[in-house]
């Protein structure tokens, strides 16, 4: 049997209740034990003297047991000093039986395993792993590196070793080599048997910090190919789309020079030239996947209206959907006021429709006397039927899970008719990842702001100025701005941001008695969130203390000043969107970036760009350039998939390579496809990016 399909329990000592604890770690069959790596490594491969022990270093030591007992400091607890000549050595147990505690007597002998620390007599080590060596032969010193393994609840590190060592030594020459030779000497890289076995029990002077950091040939390697799956897969499902069927677009495009002629503003090239890609996309007979990257107020909306124009014209009908209903009632409000003024009839569709309301909408929805559905997750609910639904626009789509997208793509087909689909962003990626993460869309980048738009002028403050930077929040209000005050999240703790965000807001009311102050936070309802952002918008609101609940898109033309708390903690592109709910109106904006000293170089870095460049793409490069490897990426927000073994930011270099033998996997070895891509994405690939 393929060990790709080989049930876990065809190793020794793995029964049902083993296996079934197995797949909390995504381990179902023989070849996925081979493919979980070890996060760190143990060197047991050396004998040390007692003597030598120093504090902080695991260690392996023999020794004689010269006393043993049991104390009550604070808690009961065995303790047992061992000797080999070099040195004393104690050990404490928290957690005994009496079985253990008759057994570690005076006089015995034992080898240990530990964790070396400062006790109250001397270097220590607790709850040791041991074993007794005397009257018996010696065990002998391990010949490899110590794996230690993801583990979870129930299954300890000795049983994952003993199912890993099983899988190597019965079933790791069966692991198929699916890279072309050629492609394996040209980027100098080991076979996949030669990789796996070295990552799994590497020699004892491998360099474990190159295993780590992800930078030793048998880590890349791995990389390499996982990397590759993933391309190979977006490029399979690529194919599949182009060769469904959809309705061709073929309207003259009147109603879109109606709309543009009606704007107070001309679109930027940039508009026009996407708008250009969109439209001849449209045109064809098999479906539009395109994507739409544009930074924070470069107009992807505007150009979203004229696709759906369009389509529209061609008697068809277009879905736009946002993440959340503060974003879907911001589209819905855009759209209307474009759309209606030229006989389109719009709709939204959110979760708080219901009643008579909810049944009229899904009426012109079914019916078709509706055009265009602006709204959100709503959209795709059972009960939502569309006439004749053409395209579908998803804004910030890596907020959404790939079933939701799957499942409004089959609202739309009509028999073997699949809608169009445009994709936007305003999360900008840099080309060199777009190429890889996109493989399976076309990418339309806007990259010029509208005219008029004045970049945000940043500053980045010691929190030790906050009373000059309330006095300015005092000055842009009473001269009649409004105000944004972010307390971002501290410690991982929602509970704790809403703490300091309401300590916040009390203290800024204290500070600024005259003006109109609200606080915005995760925990509210929608409907108290949106109709706090509805009186901010408003104007009725001068000065909003949030948490980073603020949503991308919201739109608030009137507010000038942004003030970021802890600045110093956030991310570039979280920093980036956050400013980017400023200088949306005529007025000039200031972003202020308090910060609590000392900074680190990092950190330095960061407000440094924030200073420096009010460009998305800029930010994002130089964001891409200051991760290291053990830095998160922040998959949610920057809508990347999640690797088993291969990381984007530390293998970004792999990328291109990887681009061109994926090519070359297709056109001369194209039965290699589908093995490399099970392998390494099994069932997931069923819902690659829609």
């Amino acid at each position: 049997m393929d060990i790709a399909s080989l049930p876990l329990t065809a190793l020794k000592g793995v029964g049902p209740k083993l296996a079934d604890k197995l797949k909390r770690l995504n381990l179902h069959t023989v070849q996925d034990v081979l493919f979980h790596l070890p996060l760190r490594y143990q060197d047991r491969t050396r004998l040390l003297p007692i003597g030598s022990l120093r504090p902080g270093r695991e260690a392996v030591v023999e020794g004689e047991i010269e006393l043993a007992d049991v104390v009550f400091r604070g808690r009961r607890s065995l303790i047992c000093r061992v000797s080999d000549g070099t040195g004393h050595l104690h050990l404490r147990f928290f957690y005994f039986n009496a079985i253990q505690q008759q057994n570690l007597a005076r006089g015995r002998r034992l080898r240990l395993f530990g964790q070396v620390r400062f006790g109250p007599a001397g270097v220590e080590m607790i709850h040791p792993e041991y074993e007794f060596t005397d009257g018996a032969q010696a065990p002998k010193a391990e010949e490899n590196l110590t794996p230690v393994y993801p583990a979870t609840t129930g299954v300890h590190q000795l049983s994952l070793r003993k199912i890993a060592r099983q899988a190597l030594e019965m079933h790791l020459d069966k692991i198929h080599e699916w890279l072309p030779p050629a492609v394996l000497q040209e980027l100098k890289l080991p076979t996949l048997t030669e990789a796996l076995a070295l990552v799994h029990r590497p020699p004892p002077h491998t360099p474990v910090e190159l295993l780590a950091e992800g930078k030793h040939p048998a880590v890349v390697r791995l990389a390499f190919e996982e990397l590759l799956a993933h391309h190979l897969s977006l490029k399979r499902l690529r194919a599949r789309v182009q060769m469904e069927a959809a309705p061709p677009i073929t309207g003259d495009g009147g109603l879109t020079h109606q709309l543009l002629a009606r704007l107070p503003f001309q679109l930027t090239r940039a508009q026009q030239r996407v708008l250009g890609e969109i439209l001849h996309d449209l045109r064809q007979q098999h479906p539009m996947q395109r994507l739409v990257q544009g930074d924070v107020g470069s107009g992807k909306t505007i150009v979203a209206a004229c696709a759906g124009l369009g389509v529209v014209e061609s008697g068809l009908q277009a879905a736009i959907m946002a993440p959340t209903e503060l974003l879907a009632d911001q589209h819905l409000r855009n759209f209307t006021g474009w759309l209606e003024p030229l006989g389109i009839s719009v709709v939204g569709l959110s979760g708080k429709l219901n009643g008579h309301a909810r049944q009229d909408v899904l009426e012109r929805i079914g019916s078709g006397r509706a055009a265009i559905a602006v709204g959100t997750q709503a959209l795709f609910q059972e009960g939502v039927e569309f006439a004749d639904l053409g395209l579908i626009v998803v804004d910030e789509q890596h907020r959404f899970g790939v079933h939701q997208r799957l499942a409004l793509r089959e609202k739309g087909r009509q028999g073997a008719r699949r809608p169009h689909q445009l994709i936007m962003t305003a999360t900008p990626i840099p080309r060199t990842l777009a190429q890889s993460l996109y493989a399976d869309l076309d990418v339309s980048v806007i990259d010029e702001l509208p005219p008029g738009r004045k970049p945000v002028e940043t500053v980045a403050l010691p929190s030790a100025r906050r009373v000059d930077v309330v006095s300015r929040i005092r000055d842009a209000c009473t001269a009649g701005r409004q105000a944004f005050w972010v307390c971002p999240l501290i410690e991982e703790s929602e509970a704790l941001e809403l703490e300091t965000a309401t300590d916040m807001e009390q203290a800024l009311r204290k500070a600024l008695p005259d003006l109109r102050i609200a606080l915005i936070h995760g925990r509210l309802k929608p409907a108290e969130k949106e109709n706090i952002m509805a009186s901010f918008k408003r104007g009725e609101i001068q000065l909003l203390v949030a948490t980073t609940v603020i949503e991308v898109g919201v739109d608030v033309p009137n507010a000038s000043l942004m003030v970021v708390e802890n600045a110093e903690r956030l991310g570039l592109s979280q920093l980036h969107q956050l400013r980017g709910r400023i200088g949306r109106g005529a007025a000039e904006s200031h972003c202020v970036l308090l910060y609590q000293p000392p900074l680190s170089e990092m950190a330095r870095a960061r407000l440094a760009a924030m200073r420096e460049t009010s460009d998305g793409f800029e930010i994002a490069r130089r964001d891409l350039e200051m991760r290291g490897p053990g830095e998160l990426l922040g998959t949610r927000q920057a809508g990347m998939p999640l690797f088993h073994i291969a990381d984007l930011l530390r293998d970004r270099a792999l990328l291109p390579r990887v681009q061109s033998v994926a090519e070359l996997v297709l056109q001369e070895y194209p039965d290699r496809v589908e093995p490399i891509v099970r392998r390494w994405l099994g069932s997931a690939e069923e819902y690659g990016r829609v």
